[in-house]
């Protein structure tokens, strides 16, 4: 069975992947598998707690196929997750974020090379007195973004998020059962 890892950590819009993880378990049979820092309990901004299933040290050892990333606080000082970032960029797995969640993708350096969108835009960044871990010049104000191997989404398009990584991961055998399985999606 195919792997999927999923970073939780603390805050983070659990709401924004559930209908991915949803769609990408039981209609494209991958095994979910959630990483964290640690193995402590992760609270939700819904107030939901996670328990991880492993560590992101332990998840270096999965060849996984994607690794998918809900939205959260911008906090620049969290980076552990960075080198899986970086080892899976360099392997062409496909890295999908959310939200706020391309903040670790430009910590990483990886839309340094790659067209995304995010929620977070550089006037919330500079309220909360941090550096803007995204390189601008790529930015694109669209739902959701595909490029290469990278897919990003705004928050509020959850569902186009789902669609794009399915779409990708070919879990959809056609348009039909994409739209069975999601509805019709906003086009931009």
């Amino acid at each position: 069975m195919r792997t999927i890892l999923c970073y939780i950590y603390p805050d983070m819009a659990d709401f924004e992947v559930v209908v991915l993880l949803h769609r990408l378990r039981n209609a494209g049979g991958r095994r979910i598998v959630t990483i964290a820092e640690t193995l402590q309990e992760v609270t939700s901004q819904s107030g939901l707690r996670y328990l991880p299933d492993m560590t992101i040290a332990q998840a270096e050892a999965l060849d996984a196929e994607a690794l998918i990333i809900p939205g959260g606080p911008i906090n620049n000082r969290q980076n552990a997750i960075l080198p899986l970032i970086r080892r899976m960029d360099a392997q062409g797995k496909l890295l999908a974020a959310i939200c706020f969640g391309p903040q670790f993708l430009g910590r990483a350096g990886v839309l340094d090379r790659h067209s995304f969108t995010t929620s977070c835009t550089p006037e919330h960044i500079a309220s909360q007195g941090l550096a803007d871990p995204f390189p601008r010049q790529h930015f694109v104000d669209k739902r959701a973004i595909h490029d290469g191997h990278v897919i990003t989404a705004q928050g509020h398009a959850f569902v186009d998020f789902a669609a794009e990584v399915c779409r990708y991961l070919h879990v959809f055998t056609s348009p039909q059962q994409e739209y069975d399985q999601l509805g019709k999606i906003k086009e931009d």
